[in-house]
């Protein structure tokens, strides 16, 4: 938790490299306070070349806001990205909720923003004409979730059904469906299919002509976080708070002007947020505990 007298003294800082004072706005130069290049890196995608096209116009809008060049940081998974945090081989993360609990395990983070979604959540869909009404009814059942280790197709929806009363291991057939968990419901494989709340328009998309039923939703789960290093100078830290805050509308215009960051991230009512702490992401760190999956 920071206090107000940091914050102050960070910007009033970044106003003396200026020549002025006052709060951040989008002139301010924090390379003086700030490691430059920013390494930058997101858990959801590999390879330099989709990086760029996901991220390239909002490394542009973060140097015009901060002063700081934005560097693209390529890895291959979650368990990369923990490695290049701990051993300080980039500054910043792109992540979802389950990384952040990983990572907050590992290594010394923070919350520098995140992405404020209010759909984001899990929901488990029928087909309208099932006689299954409730979470209860899928005792015996064969049911599709997600990804392995997706906070909001695999965690939060296995923590439903232990909340159910169901057991995971003996009370249902659970099958790991990624992508085809879509297909798999449409075409009557599983008898329901447990995923994220925009995965009923995957389904209208699939089968136009059919109707599909919610028998449970969870509560709203915290925004995915991007991760700032702890040992990151708090000046530094303030500081990027302050400038990407003043200038959070530019910022987000720029982060869903891309095909991949528009199909994740937009939506009425999403945008950048800056009052989540760790403290936040303790729902799925519980959620993990309750629903007995190791991290």
């Amino acid at each position: 938790m920071w206090h107000k007298h940091t914050i102050t003294a960070a910007v009033l800082g970044a106003g003396v490299l200026l020549g002025a004072s006052g709060p951040a706005t989008a002139d301010t130069d924090l390379s003086g306070v700030c490691p430059d290049p920013m390494r930058m890196a997101d858990t959801g995608v590999e390879g330099m070349g989709p990086l760029e096209k996901a991220f390239g116009p909002f490394k542009e809008a973060f140097t015009e806001h901060t002063g700081l060049e934005l560097e693209l940081y390529s890895l291959s998974n979650r368990t990369a990205a923990g490695n290049a945090l701990q051993y300080d081989d980039v500054e910043l993360v792109f992540a979802g909720p389950s990384e952040f609990v990983l990572f907050d395990r590992e290594s010394d983070i923070e919350v520098l923003f995140d992405i404020k979604r209010p759909h984001y959540g899990s929901s488990f869909y029928v087909p309208a004409d099932s006689d299954i009404e409730s979470l209860a009814d899928l005792e015996g059942k064969h049911v599709a979730l997600k990804d392995t280790g997706s906070t909001s197709g695999h965690i939060i929806p296995s923590k439903m059904l232990v909340d159910a009363g169901l057991d995971l291991d003996d009370d249902l057939e659970i099958t790991m469906a990624g992508d085809a968990r879509i297909a798999a419901l449409v075409n009557g494989d599983v008898a329901a299919m447990g995923g994220g709340n925009r995965d009923i328009e995957e389904l209208e998309a699939m089968d136009p002509e059919g109707e599909y039923r919610v028998i449970a939703e969870s509560d709203p789960l915290p925004g995915d976080p991007v991760v700032i290093r702890g040992n990151i100078a708090e000046e530094c830290k303030a500081g990027l708070r302050e400038a990407l805050k003043a200038n959070r509308d530019d910022l987000w215009e720029a982060l869903v002007s891309t095909e991949r960051n528009e199909d994740k991230f937009l939506n009425r009512d999403s945008e950048l947020g800056f009052s989540l702490t760790a403290e936040d992401y303790d729902a799925i760190k519980d959620a993990y505990k309750a629903a007995g999956i190791e991290l």
